[in-house]
């Protein structure tokens, strides 16, 4: 995962991301905020899984489709 990439992308408290070297903005929901959180915070995937599983109360597979799915979702627009 590219963290210079992500340590150059802005983002508001309501989810709004921008990305200044192309000028692209997304929006994310509370979870794929918090993902993102913690994505620039160094965390490994496994440590935001666990992370969001005690923060949001539910289940691992819950978990780890919003986490794979997001990520995904962020290596598709070339934002990590």
């Amino acid at each position: 995962m590219d963290r210079d990439k992500l340590s150059v992308l802005a983002i508001s408290d309501s989810g709004f991301i921008f990305d200044p070297v192309t000028g692209h903005s997304y929006t994310a929901n509370a979870t794929g905020l918090r993902i993102f959180e913690l994505l620039k915070e160094d965390k490994s995937e496994d440590e935001i899984k666990s992370i969001l599983m005690e923060e949001f109360e539910t289940t691992e597979d819950e978990v780890s489709v919003d986490v794979d799915d997001f990520i995904e979702n962020l290596k598709k627009y070339f934002l990590v």
